[in-house]
């Protein structure tokens, strides 16, 4: 079965038992960003709930596509500016975040795996279908169906997405 890059598969956010710390915290995050004050009060009190017993730091108004997977969400850090496309699937002690020397953040497109550890530093735009590995530090853009490892992250295999 292959994932979409296009069309987010809302299965994968939806809990499926009463303790589902990751699929929680994405709940009362979707919950605020459909608004409404009451709802956005309550959201924001199961977003800090679900955070504290995460350990994960996703802001709000994190722009994150349907169909979002984190297997371990303990230690996720996502920069506000992030964009998240749909079906992705990042792991635990992941970092999304900016660079001080230069603006912006990063861009990941549908079904972009990110492994444990792993750090996307900067405006960098990581391609659809493209595999991001463990403990690697992105600081430059990854083409579309690539795969990147290493400190500072190299792409050791491009296969066409199409």
């Amino acid at each position: 079965m292959t994932i979409s890059a296009t069309e987010p598969d809302w299965a994968r956010e939806k809990h499926r038992w009463a303790w589902d710390p990751s699929r929680r915290l994405l709940g009362a995050i979707r919950a605020y960003q459909k608004g409404g004050a009451i709802r956005r009060r309550v959201a924001i009190l199961r977003y800090r709930l679900w955070s504290t017993i995460t350990g994960a730091d996703i802001p709000l108004n994190t722009r994150i596509g349907g169909g979002l997977l984190l297997p371990h969400p303990n230690g996720v850090v996502i920069h506000p500016s992030t964009e998240i496309g749909v079906n992705c699937t990042i792991f635990q002690q992941v970092t999304l975040g900016v660079n001080r020397n230069q603006k912006g953040a990063p861009r990941i497109e549908g079904h972009v795996d990110i492994g444990p550890g792993a750090r996307i530093i900067g405006p960098v735009k990581i391609g659809k279908h493209a595999v991001i590995g463990a403990n690697a530090v992105v600081l430059s853009d990854v083409p579309a169906g690539s795969t990147a490892v290493g400190v500072p992250a190299r792409i050791i295999k491009h296969k066409d997405p199409s």
